[in-house]
Parts: C-alpha cells; structure tokens; sequence
C-alpha cells in the first residue's frame, strides 16, 4: 500500500474513496430497485455502507501508526522570501492585520491632532472671495482651445496642399510655443493664488504635449500616403489601421480624452456604466476631502511651527521632516489614485474611451527605472512614441540613463 506524503491529507483521500464507492452503490442500488423493488435496495445499501465503514477504520488504523514518517520532503516556512514572493500562498490575513493596525494608529493620531490644534479647516477651503482676482487664469484656461483650433486649421491647409512643409513645421513650432508661454505671461502679470497657477501650468503642459503629437502623427501619415502614392512597399509590420484624414471631430474628441497620443481613432467601449460611474464620482469626492484635510490639518501646521532649517536646531529640522513624511506620503498616494485611477477613469468611461492603462504595477517596481517606466503611462507612451523611437531612426544613440529600452518600450504599442 503506498502511503501518501502528508498525514493530513489520507482523511480526505479516504473520505473521497468512501464517498466514490457510496456513489457506485446507489446507482447500483438503483438499478437493483427498478428489478427488484424498494426494500431489497435497503437492506443491500446499509450493508455496503458497513463494508465501507470497516474498510475506513482498518485504512486509518494502518496509515497514522507511529512509524509512519512525518517529515518527506523538503519545505520552506510560509513567510520565507521564497514562497512570499514566488506568490505560492495568500497572505490576505496579514495584509488584513496591517489594515486594521494602519487605522488603529492614524485614528489615535487624528484624534491627537484634533486635541492640540482643533479643527483648522475654514469655511472658505474650498472657494473663498479671494478666488475672484484668478478670473484672468480662468479666462486662459478657457482661450487654450485657440491653440488646437489653431493646429487643426494648420493640418487642414496642408492636406490640401495649400501649404508647404517646412512652413506646416514652423506653424506647428509657433503654435505649440505660445500654447506653454502664454499662460506664463498671465501668471506673471497677475497676483493669482499658487494653486491656481500650478492648475494653469498644469493644463497648459497638457496641451502642449497634445499638440505635439497632434502635429508629429499627421507629419508622419502624410509620409506614409506619400510613399503608398509613389508606389513604395510598405513593410508589413507597419499596421496603418486608419487612412490619413484631419477631421476636427477626431482632433475635439483627442483633446478631452485621457490620453497624449493621437490618432485618429481609439477603442471604444460599447456603453457607459452608470452605477459604476456613480461610485467613483463618490470615491473622487471622499479621497478629494481627505487629502485635503491632511494638508489643512496636519501639514500646514507642522510648516507654520517650523524654524528655517539653517537658523535653528539641526536634530528639530530633522524631526521636523520625518514628521512631514508620513502626511505627505499619505497626500501623494492620495493624490495618484485620485487622479490616475479615480479621474482618468471617470474621464475614460464618459468618453466611452477603452485603452485604460495609465500606469502598471509601479509598486513591484525593482529599480528607479522600471518605476519610472510603469507609474505615469500617458507620459512613458508619448517619450516613446515621439521622442525615443525618433531619435533612434535617426541615428541617435540609446541613452541608458533614461531607462527605456527598445524591447521592452516596443511591447507597449502592442
């Protein structure tokens, strides 16, 4: 008889034999039955399953004997490196325990908090009459569709033919230029609050990247209808899965959806999920809250009670920055996952838009490199597309200090 490697497992491999031969026995038992009649299916049933049972109590008799071995094999502890990150098991249990002792700890800090200082946030957090002197950034937030509207006229003169090359590059140049200084200028000349400027520049960093790979796309699909025109092989691993044509309608659509690189068309999903648009709308306003009130109640404190790091003790600086970590930590998780997963969703599912992969597994990352590749992939994408691969047609060596390399950013467009 062969002995199976763990004792704990001949229960269950015996009760498993029972349960098959109890089984056998009542299809048997009903085909008795039907010859037979209900009575001697009976009696023949109760005596099987007394065979069995005496059959199981000499089987465990025989395998938990003390010679039988205990130990087989060779085998590591559960919480070992190997069996943790080889993924063998599920630590849900622990990852549980670290929850509950993450929200025992900050609940208790709260609640200090909250004892020394009182509650800090004002009426006026959110809007405040102050907020009238940013109307000047508010109207160029709103003059920035100049410049698509721009870009697109430019395209369209130069699908038509109506205009040259080199001066649909220098358009381009002069269009994406002001796109980023103009909105300098107004800050400038402004007294804007700070959160409102870095909201101007913020936005206006956005449609300049748009817009130059609005302009890079259609440069290079005018090569392309070129080369087809001329009669010129095109290599199959080329996949042209949309003619070259400018339509304002694909630029519009481009402009708004949560992406930086363009074409003409995207993947679309085929409807809008209303309750699930409804719980992230929720999501975004609770964890909008909350960072703010970790900024109001806890890191603009510790700023304000602060000496300057040059003037005052060197241990008291040091504290004071380690006591920052922790919130600001809390504030830029926050905020990622506010605005990449919460927003860019949101934004992606109005827009029925179906590519949603603004960023991978940064916190597996290995190096500073993979995370760099892996937590913002709007961005990655458009380095790679408009800016790595060129410089590589062009001749231009791979710099290993950005950290792409040609194989594995290649994959991302696949």
């Amino acid at each position: 008889m062969v002995i199976p490697e763990q004792p704990e497992s001949v229960a269950t491999a015996i009760q498993g034999d029972s349960v098959r031969r109890r089984s056998s026995v009542n299809s048997a038992n009903g085909e008795l039955a039907r010859d037979s009649g209900s009575d001697d299916c009976m009696s023949s049933e109760q005596h099987k399953v007394k065979e069995d049972h005496l059959t199981d109590v000499s089987a465990l008799k025989f395998v938990y004997r003390p010679s039988v071995p205990a130990h087989r094999r060779v085998k590591e502890s559960p919480l070992s490196s190997e069996n943790i990150f080889r993924q063998l098991q599920s630590h849900a249990g622990l990852f549980n325990l670290c929850i509950v002792v993450l929200v025992a700890v900050n609940s208790r800090l709260i609640i200090e908090n909250l004892m020394k200082y009182g509650w800090l946030i004002k009426s006026g957090f959110w809007f405040s009459s102050k907020s009238l002197r940013d109307w000047p950034l508010f109207m160029c937030c709103v003059t920035l569709a100049l410049f698509p509207f721009a870009a697109f006229v430019v395209e369209k003169l130069a699908q038509q033919k109506c205009i040259s090359e080199p001066v649909v590059v220098v358009l381009h140049i002069i269009i994406t230029t002001a796109a980023v200084f103009y909105p300098v200028l107004v800050i400038l000349r402004c007294d804007s609050a700070f959160l409102s400027g870095v909201t101007l520049m913020l936005l206006a960093c956005i449609v300049w990247l748009k817009l130059v790979s609005y302009a890079h796309t259609n440069y290079d699909m005018r090569e392309l209808t070129k080369s087809i025109e001329k009669g010129e092989e095109l290599p199959n691993t080329l996949n042209m899965d949309y003619p070259y044509n400018v339509s304002f309608k694909s630029l519009a659509y481009f402009m708004v959806a949560p992406t930086l690189c363009y074409q003409p068309s995207y993947p679309r999903t085929p409807s809008i999920r209303k309750g699930w648009l409804f719980r992230q709308l929720v999501k975004l306003i609770i964890f909008t809250g909350v960072m703010g009130f970790i900024i109001e109640q806890y890191i603009n404190p510790i700023v304000q009670n602060s000496q300057h790091p040059l003037k005052g003790n060197l241990l008291y600086a040091i504290e004071r920055v380690l006591k920052l970590s922790v919130p600001n930590l809390y504030v830029w998780l926050c905020m990622f996952y506010c605005f990449f997963h919460l927003w860019l969703n949101i934004l992606a599912e109005l827009l029925q838009f179906g590519d949603r992969e603004f960023y991978k597994d940064w916190w597996n990352a290995k190096t500073v490199e993979e995370y760099w590749r892996m937590w913002n992939m709007p961005v990655h994408k458009w380095m790679i597309r408009h800016l790595y691969f060129p410089c590589l047609r062009n001749g231009i060596p791979k710099i290993n200090d950005f950290g792409m390399h040609k194989h594995a950013c290649a994959g991302r467009f696949t």
